[in-house]
């Protein structure tokens, strides 16, 4: 029985194939690769090189947008200057609109941004020596302390008249 348009059916050409297959016909066990080697050609033969350098090429520009993007969201929401409609509508267009939004917004705020983030990387910097000379240096009423702490530990032994002398020297000096 025919199929439409003229072909044979489906389930007969499986029939034939099984039967070829089972006879050692060659020329339909030629299609299957034998052992590693054969399948490593016919998976090189069917990708070239081009294709390869093409989703190469694909895959690192879909990694540079989705890093402007993150970028560009991330200056969105640490904006102090617009509401949270403004912030709201450039959702919007760069999700909509996503690589229109992003380079717009790269190109409007190009200048805002980099200002933004050297004040914030200069925040972070002068919040983190405030917090390592709170750490370091010791408190107003340290340099009575550190004596006293001195002179236990000469007392008990565990340090000699010079080295009492040094911290005492230190604590005020301070």
């Amino acid at each position: 029985m025919r199929a439409a348009g003229g072909a044979a059916s489906p389930m007969k050409h499986a029939r034939t194939l099984a039967a070829s297959a089972a006879r050692g016909d060659d020329r339909w066990n030629a299609r299957v690769p034998r052992n590693r080697e054969e399948l490593l050609v016919v998976i090189a033969a069917d990708y070239p090189f081009m294709d390869v350098f093409w989703s190469m090429l694909v895959f690192f520009f879909w990694v540079v947008w989705i890093w402007i993007l993150i970028s560009v969201l991330s200056d969105l929401f640490r904006r102090q200057d617009i509401s949270g409609w403004g912030k709201a509508a450039w959702m919007l267009f760069v999700i909509v609109l996503p690589y229109l939004g992003v380079f717009i917004y790269l190109i409007t705020q190009s200048r805002q941004m980099a200002e933004r983030r050297v004040e914030d990387m200069e925040a972070s910097r002068a919040a983190l020596d405030d917090h390592i000379r709170s750490v370091a240096t010791p408190s107003a009423s340290a340099p009575a302390e550190q004596i006293a702490t001195a002179k236990q530990l000469l007392d008990t032994g565990t340090i000699d008249q010079a080295e009492f002398d040094q911290i005492k020297r230190r604590a005020l000096a301070a």
